[in-house]
């Protein structure tokens, strides 16, 4: 299922606190970049913040810059995009900022939590997640019912921490103050045990009065890393990229992106590209690509549907070629039918030989999208 693109804000000081542990909030930020902020926040659909964030600052959570909230309406948007808060427990003060400005307000919660929240009058659509906080199904729930296509995560940590763990996370807005806070007590970014799969591909840095903007977007992680944002972007330009090839009614359109492990496209490919008639995507995609490459090692191939293991057109079918070109992760949307070849089984074939492949189930449909007339 589709995600909203997640964007991830926070400002930190230079020792990573998010606040130190006065009665007041500690302002990170400057004025100017407050007012970038309210720019970002009257780009997005929705704005998210954990039900801890609430407690804590009692914010509200607006556009506060009248123009912009003109320029929503006037492109057909609510004057204040929705804002969104997330608790397990339900426990919650119905008299906080956040329930009575802006527009509209939806809480996440469990089933119990449902409950405890609905007891205490709290002025939201409550949405009920099941026995447990469910981060995707969340996400999915947004996309599809309430239509949100941006969503901004404006904290706290755990909310950070738990979308960028679980691969969740499509970009980071990070500030850093000039200051030090030094109290362990203080809450973090990331606690102990925080985000760790892998390093992050920096996009802008920018000053903003004394602060420090910078933007970074989360990489394809490491070999039996969980599937990330960008592992969903690159699949789904794969299945994108199968709607190009020429139809066929004897072999499958796939579309096919190796990419380095840093974020960058390395090659792009698709079946019966060129006007070659039996070339398969992997292959035009590795074809591109200098095979002393230092980057193949770590690099990631996706792929629309699963690299084959046999094929009559060409003496090495793709799995083959992935493992001559030394890459030792695939990400795939949909395992390979019998139409064609019986009990093909490429992400086995690549899993005995020590390649990690991820089956992201979510995008099979799309891929199957151009080869509606073979399934």
């Amino acid at each position: 299922m589709p995600y909203p693109h997640v964007l991830l804000s926070a400002a930190v000081s230079l020792d990573g606190y998010l606040d130190d542990t006065g009665p007041d909030r500690l302002l990170l930020s400057s004025p100017a970049d407050f007012d970038r902020v309210d720019e970002v926040r009257a780009s997005v659909d929705a704005i998210l913040i954990g039900a801890g964030t609430i407690r804590a600052d009692n914010p509200r959570l607006l556009v506060n810059d009248p123009g912009r909230r003109a320029a929503r309406v006037a492109a057909g948007k609510p004057e204040y995009p929705l804002k969104v808060t997330v608790t397990a427990t339900g426990d919650l003060d119905p008299d906080a900022n956040f329930w009575h400005t802006g527009g509209e307000k939806v809480l996440y919660t469990t089933d119990t939590g449902a409950e405890r929240a609905a007891a205490q009058g709290v002025a939201a659509d409550i949405v009920a997640l099941g026995a447990d906080l469910d981060w995707r199904r969340l996400l999915e729930h947004l996309h599809d019912v309430r239509g949100v296509r941006r969503l901004m995560v404006e904290g706290g940590g755990t909310v950070h921490t738990q979308l960028l763990q679980q691969g969740l996370a499509d970009e980071v807005q990070l500030v850093l103050a000039p200051l030090f806070v030094g109290d362990p007590k203080a809450p973090r970014l990331f606690g102990p045990g925080g985000y760790q799969a892998g390093r992050l591909r920096l996009l802008e840095s920018r000053r903003i009065e004394d602060v420090v903007l910078m933007r970074y977007e989360p990489t394809a992680p490491g070999e039996g890393a969980p599937a990330s944002a960008a592992d969903r972007h690159w699949l789904r330009l794969a299945c994108e990229l199968a709607a190009e090839c020429p139809p066929s009614r004897t072999a499958f359109s796939v579309g096919a992106v190796v990419v380095a492990a840093d974020g960058t496209e390395l090659a792009r490919g698709h079946s019966r590209e060129a006007g070659d008639p039996v070339v398969h995507a992997e292959e035009a995609a590795l074809a591109k690509i200098d095979p002393a490459d230092p980057r193949l090692p770590t690099a990631t191939v996706y792929t629309s549907l699963e690299p084959c293991t046999h094929r009559s057109s060409r003496p090495h079918p793709c799995a083959e070629l992935i493992l001559r070109a030394g890459v030792r992760r695939v990400v795939t949307a949909w395992r390979e039918p019998d139409t064609f070849v019986a009990a093909a089984d490429g992400t086995g074939m690549l899993r005995d030989r020590g390649v990690a492949v991820v089956v992201l189930g979510e995008y099979e449909d799309l891929a199957k999208v151009p080869n509606a007339h073979l399934v």
